[in-house]
């Protein structure tokens, strides 16, 4: 099975799962079941050696620790399109990365209109930029074969160039005070995983154990530790032996994908996508944070992907997908519109204080079902099963 086909597989039968995980999360946190829910996620948690060490609840375990894994893997993906996919030349490069440029300043744009009056708010708007790329193929798989290939290959390169985007805004706008002490030591770290890959040592064990070691200064330096996942990630040799296909790149992205898919993933939606609908009300549900993500991810998110490639094509920037009509590509813009993990975790680091978690929280689940469910009929209406 070539590494696209085994991707889309996965993703999309993690996405199922996902939405279980949430589902259940919201069912946990509006139950009898509530006090263990929260008391489960805020279990202080440590691993400690004499007077050092780290202790946190067991939420900031997941979105710093488990996260850590997912960008990793999400930084093999990239590094792979970049050098042998579909990101590998500017042609192909053009119009998913045209498109989720659109795709992220639209949602922005959108959520910053909503709370032009609340300044206290605006650091939010990188929270609809955000594609679910698990989510979104999973809407796209429901379909089956009436969806053209290559709108699934659109869909996924677009949400890979949409990941870097996000990857950069975490580490631009959304970085705490700096430790430059723990930034050299994670320099230092960067320079031990080049040394190795300048030496052809294509074993994975000496690279896991500097990245454990980066991870933990990026943790202590205010950058945020996810990003140390992504930065290990562009070290692990791309090159193997004899192939590419056996290449420590392919081995721990083969490895680490059912694992992200089916246990990091939606342990994190499990943890992050519980909310109490027992005190929401109409104030709550028309609040300009809960408004600016819900209507960013459903409105900003299409007109912003359909746009750009509209624009792109009529400029001749771009080709649309062969065999995908435009009726199909709005319909693959509407699924852009499903944030939901990426959305939650920016949502995150945006707004630590729990007080607002309810508004983040709907806002995000609020446009991504909107976006999902238009999204699947349009492409349902507009797409016929082959015979």
């Amino acid at each position: 099975m070539n590494p696209l086909r085994q991707f889309l597989q996965l993703e999309s039968s993690g996405g199922i799962l996902l939405l279980l995980a949430a589902v259940l999360a919201l069912i946990c946190d509006n139950s009898a079941l509530s006090g263990l829910y929260q008391g489960f996620l805020n279990l202080p948690f440590g691993v400690t050696l004499g007077q050092v060490g780290l202790v946190k609840p067991l939420l900031l375990w997941i979105n710093d620790g488990l996260m850590a894994i997912f960008f990793f893997l999400v930084g093999l993906e990239i590094k792979r399109e970049v050098l042998a996919g579909e990101l590998s030349s500017p042609a192909q490069a053009s119009l998913p990365g045209i498109a989720a440029l659109g795709g992220m300043a639209l949602p922005a744009l959108v959520y910053c209109l909503v709370n032009r009056a609340s300044p206290e708010y605006l650091a939010g708007w990188a929270i609809p930029a955000a594609t679910d790329i698990a989510f979104a193929l999973a809407v796209l798989t429901l379909l089956g074969d009436r969806v053209p290939a290559s709108l699934k290959v659109f869909l996924l390169a677009l949400a890979i160039t949409d990941d870097l985007g996000a990857i950069i805004i975490i580490a631009v706008f959304y970085t705490a005070d700096l430790s430059l002490i723990s930034l050299g030591l994670a320099a230092i770290g960067l320079a031990g995983l080049l040394v190795l890959n300048r030496m052809n040592v294509r074993r994975i064990t000496p690279y896991v154990l500097i990245g454990i070691f980066i991870w933990v200064c990026v943790l202590k330096s205010g950058v945020h530790a996810t990003l140390a996942g992504v930065a290990v990630a562009f070290f692990i040799p791309f090159k193997g032996e004899a192939d590419t296909e056996h290449s420590p790149l392919r081995r721990a992205e083969h490895g680490l994908h059912p694992w992200v898919s089916f246990a990091i993933m939606p342990i994190f939606a499990f943890a992050n996508a519980g909310v109490s609908l027992s005190g929401v009300s109409t104030e709550t549900l028309l609040h300009p944070l809960t408004l600016g993500i819900a209507l960013g991810l459903f409105l900003g998110k299409q007109a912003g992907v359909l746009g750009a490639v509209l624009i792109g094509v009529a400029l001749r920037l771009c080709q649309r997908p062969s065999g995908a009509s435009w009726a199909q590509i709005y319909g693959v813009a509407l699924l852009t519109g499903i944030g939901f993990t990426m959305s939650l975790f920016i949502g995150g680091l945006a707004f630590p204080d729990p007080a607002l978690a309810a508004e983040i929280r709907l806002g995000v689940i609020g446009g991504s079902l909107l976006s999902a469910v238009l999204g699947f009929v349009v492409l349902r209406l507009t797409s016929a099963a082959k015979t």
